[in-house]
């Protein structure tokens, strides 16, 4: 999982070290060294990182955070934030500087990513209105795994004692509605469908009505996969939306489509505002820079993460796990 990423941000570790290596006693200074800062910071055992010898590695990592699909913009707040850490800092010379080095990368991919724990949607739910379902729209482009994601998210909702009813309105594909079945018998959840090529909206409206009068907690939509620039089914998710007022609205992107699922959340984003997002295949995400571009992008929180074809392969999204993995530090808790 994120191997390309990984790799390049090691060697951004790596050149920080050799840069630090080969400024010599004399050289100990700020971006501005005066004699008495140099020889200040020489007995005391620090080197300074000035932004001189640090421009050539910054422009490095530059270069390969955008050939690992990271968004401009995540760029360049990331190397702001590593520069606000690195340059002019004091470092003692008997720290170990690869180390400190990673924390100050692991704090500035923090900083672009935006998550939302699991307990605040499930409180959510609770705290409805008892009257109405809660409604959870499902949005995305075909091949991102929406189906399958929202059978994961099913699970998820039965493992904490939730009851849902999931509604067929990908009415485009007629393998879609016996997908979505196929899943509901197998968790046990009731599907509402309608004939191929019918009203997605009236089928969602349907499934609610449904879920109020079995006093179900949350119906869960499925939409057609869309491209963003297909107007017609673009209308038809926006006409979904208006007759069900849904109180989620989730993005399922596929990591693996990098600079491309990023501009497609953009489009869904602005068609009917995106509350949270599922990233798909993460556990063949070899770059990685869509997972860490996509909610500094759209000012939205990463809600879970799909890594495989189980139910329970959906796990919940953290800053800290990012951070960990991309640092090769796998084993450290999140």
């Amino acid at each position: 999982m994120f191997n390309s990423l990984k790799e390049k941000l090691a060697q951004f570790t790596k050149k920080i070290a050799e840069v630090a290596d080969k400024k010599s006693e004399a050289e100990v200074a700020a971006v501005k060294p005066t004699l008495v800062e140099k020889t200040k910071a020489l007995f005391k055992g620090e080197i300074i990182l000035d932004e001189k010898d640090l421009t050539p590695v910054f422009d490095d990592l530059e270069t390969s955070l955008l050939e690992s699909d990271v968004a401009l913009p995540v760029i360049e707040e990331i190397v702001k934030s590593i520069k606000m850490q690195l340059v002019g800092k004091k470092i003692k010379r008997n720290e170990n500087l690869p180390t400190y080095v990673q924390g100050v990368l692991k704090n500035a991919i923090q900083q672009v990513l935006i998550s939302a724990k699991p307990e605040e949607i499930l409180n959510r739910i609770k705290k409805r209105d008892p009257a109405r379902p809660f409604v959870i729209m499902f949005v995305g482009i075909n091949g991102t795994g929406k189906t399958v994601t929202i059978a994961k998210f099913a699970k998820f909702l039965q493992d904490h004692g939730i009851k849902s009813v999931m509604a067929a309105s990908d009415t485009f594909r007629a393998g879609a509605i016996e997908q979505l079945e196929k899943h509901g018998k197998n968790l046990g959840i009731r599907v509402i469908k309608h004939e191929p090529g019918a009203d997605p909206a009236a089928v969602a409206f349907d499934a609610i009505e449904h879920a109020k009068a079995r006093k179900l907690d949350v119906v869960l939509i499925d939409t057609a996969g869309r491209m963003q620039t297909d107007v017609n089914l673009m209308e038809e998710m926006k006409k979904i939306h208006r007759v069900t007022k849904p109180d989620l609205v989730i993005f399922v992107g596929d990591s693996l489509t990098g600079h491309d699922m990023i501009m497609q959340s953009k489009e869904f984003n602005d068609a009917t505002e995106i509350d949270g997002v599922i990233l798909t295949k993460m556990d063949s995400d070899a770059r990685g820079g869509s997972a860490l571009s996509i909610s500094y992008v759209i000012k939205k929180p990463i809600l879970f993460l799909g890594i495989g074809q189980k139910y329970e392969d959906l796990i919940a999204f953290n800053q800290k796990w990012m951070a960990n993995r991309l640092l090769g530090e796998a084993n450290v808790a999140g």
